[in-house]
């Protein structure tokens, strides 16, 4: 029996070279194309995980946008990108989307680098309205012909970002036909919190009302009834006339943008046809579909949170493909069983997250302290300035957010915690190259940006029972201290009884003095690796300190290192420029030192997707990387010393 094909396991899908190919078939076979999408999706997610539950449940959106819309010209500003592999494989990547997150392949998001169809880089929540926005205004200054659309596509847990609602509220101002996608699952990665989740659940709209509504303004407008000037008037009163009737009010018509839906966004012909309506309407609007997170596939349907990026499974069955060897366990499970061990003793801890209890191990504390710990949704700023209201008022939070994203709470960390001085622990998960995620979700800045600021204890645990220490150290410290520590698992088993660190103070690892390695975080097994192979090789010795404490830095370690007139190699998982290297160099011209200072880390260019030992490789900060510096070293010397 002949082998089955692509061409033959998938006959619409494998011609679907471009949307233009997708915009030939006549409506009546695209339900057989979104089948063959999801199949595509199961068997090529299983192998090469991703994103899987939430590009599931948008593929007839995806597929009624492709063939609604005349893209690449129209734009599709997709939010986050979890739900965008469909889109990929419609757009020309299907032959390779088993390269999908890998080393050299496809970004596992939306990147305008990759394709003329990703039309604005995606990975952090919130920012498709007001991107879609300014695209919108763009193309109407420039008075381009014909007129193009843009359509932001946003989910139920990314509208409650900040930004969101900015965009929203600018929207209605901007004189612009902006068309927003509403997604709504009803679902997050993990389950959706606040009170804007559950006015959507609740939201109805009659379908009777939104046609007598748009005959009627094409009627006014027909007969010069009404002008562009009097619309928002008369858009007020029709909103306030549907309140009365329908004894419910609606936000978005609130702020002057028109609403439609919402509708079963898995009807196709009904998704068709109601975008084929509104798509030429002048004016902001808002279409909202409600979908099912992981649809076509039972046990993601049944349990959405665990399918959101399940990793490798069996197709047929469901089952989940473990990995069969045994490892210590996560930073973020020590982070989580630490902060319950602490707060069972500390009546004034508290937890804070955004949007990521399970991911940062918060359900944990969860769990045991319910009212003890919130989870404030996609909104990074506020969950700094509520901590630090939390810590004004004698409480002591933990806020745990991946370094990436924390990004978006910088002013809120310096202007509402740090200038006050107030004791709020930061514990940023997923620091430094992440992985297969790419440069949207590399916590690399975090060291910098960071050390920036006045009266904040910078610090990184170079093994699980340093994170554990750093965590009590902080929680009787009486200022804002940070604590960053990587994605997986440790590479050894917890031994040490946990205790208070000193703030500031390095350790030494070993001696040496022929060079001197200065680490932070878990880079240290790095550079132990590589100290060893070294000396073996070479016959030199060399000193290795973990500095753990970036901010402030131990002076006693510096003041020696100058000392030995020797040089010195930094090495650290982030953003060489302004980290710790850059700390170091000040610290020791401070001291009138010339020692020549060589500096690994992440270099000044955003790093692309693979497995994170891939990516310290390229970037020369692995143990290999660190005995090739040495090396370098040594052979400088030797060279030095035959003239």
């Amino acid at each position: 029996m002949e082998k089955e094909t692509k061409a033959d396991k998938y006959p619409f899908l494998s011609r679907i070279d471009s949307p233009a190919d997708l915009r030939k078939l006549p409506m009546q076979d695209l339900p057989q194309v979104c089948s063959e999408l999801r199949s595509f999706l199961i068997d090529s997610l299983s192998t090469h995980p991703g994103h899987f539950a939430s590009s599931m449940g948008a593929v007839e959106l995806t597929v009624a946008l492709h063939y609604v819309f005349n893209t690449p010209y129209d734009r599709i500003v997709w939010d986050v990108g979890h739900q965008a592999y469909g889109h990929k494989i419609l757009t020309g990547r299907r032959d390779n989307f088993d390269t999908n997150r890998t080393l050299g392949g496809l970004s596992g998001f939306p990147s305008p680098k990759e394709s003329e169809y990703d039309t604005f880089t995606a990975g952090h929540a919130s920012n498709s309205i007001s991107a879609a926005l300014g695209m919108t205004v763009a193309s109407a200054l420039q008075k381009e012909s014909p007129q193009r659309n843009v359509v932001a596509v946003i989910g139920d847990a990314s509208i409650s970002g900040g930004l969101a609602f900015e965009g929203l509220n600018n929207a209605a101002n901007a004189n612009s036909n902006l068309l927003i996608i509403l997604n709504d699952n009803d679902m997050s990665i993990d389950r959706n919190v606040g009170s804007l989740n559950s006015y959507l659940a609740h939201l109805t709209t009659s379908k009777t009302y939104n046609n007598f509504r748009y005959k009627f303004s094409r009627f006014l407008r027909r007969h010069h009834l009404v002008t562009d000037k009097g619309k928002g008037m008369i858009m007020r009163f029709n909103n306030s006339l549907k309140s009365l009737i329908t004894k419910e009010q609606n936000i978005f018509e609130g702020l002057n943008i028109r609403y439609f839906g919402p509708f079963d966004g898995h009807d196709l012909p009904t998704v068709i046809n109601v975008l084929n309506e509104i798509k030429d309407f002048t004016g902001p609007r808002i279409l909202h579909l409600r979908t099912v997170k992981g649809k076509g596939y039972a046990p993601a349907e049944q349990d959405p949170t665990r399918w959101h990026a399940p990793g490798k499974f069996d197709p047929a069955t469901g089952k989940l493909i473990k990995d069969p060897v045994k490892r210590p366990p996560k930073y973020q499970d020590v982070f989580g069983e630490t902060i319950v061990e602490l707060a069972k003793k500390n009546p004034k801890i508290v937890g804070v997250t955004a949007a990521m209890p399970s991911g940062t191990s918060m359900n944990k504390l969860e769990r045991e302290f319910p009212d003890r710990t919130f989870d404030v949704g996609i909104s990074e700023g506020h969950a700094v300035t509520f901590a630090g209201g939390m810590a004004k008022e004698g409480m002591k939070p933990f806020v745990a957010i991946y370094s990436s994203f924390l990004q978006r709470a910088y002013s809120h960390i310096i202007h509402d915690v740090a200038i006050a001085g107030l004791p709020v622990t930061f514990c940023l998960d997923r620091a430094g190259l992440v992985g297969e995620d790419g440069a949207t979700h590399h916590g690399v800045f975090d060291l910098s940006y960071l050390r920036a600021i006045p009266g904040m204890t910078v610090s990184a645990p170079r093994n699980l029972d340093m994170l554990r220490h750093l965590m009590l150290t902080a929680e009787s410290f009486d200022g804002p201290f940070a604590i960053r520590y990587p994605r997986g698992n440790g590479e050894e088993e917890m031994k040490e009884e946990m205790h208070v660190l000193p703030v500031g103070k390095g350790e030494k690892l070993k001696d040496g003095t022929d060079m001197v390695v200065l680490t932070i975080g878990t880079v240290a097994s790095d550079a132990s690796k590589a100290i060893e192979r070294a000396e073996k090789d070479f016959g030199i010795t060399v000193g290795h300190y973990d500095m753990i404490f970036l901010k402030p830095m131990d002076m006693d370690i510096i003041r020696k290192v100058a000392g030995m007139n020797v040089p010195v190699i930094t090495v650290e998982d982030g953003v060489i420029e302004g980290g710790m290297g850059s700390a170091v160099l000040e610290k020791l011209t401070e001291l009138n030192s010339s020692v020549p200072v060589h500096r690994l880390g992440v270099p000044d260019r955003f790093i692309t997707q693979g497995k994170p030992s891939e990516l310290k490789n390229i970037c020369g900060f692995d143990a290999d990387g660190i005995y090739r510096t040495i090396e370098s070293l040594v052979n400088t010397s030797k060279a030095g010393a035959d003239k």
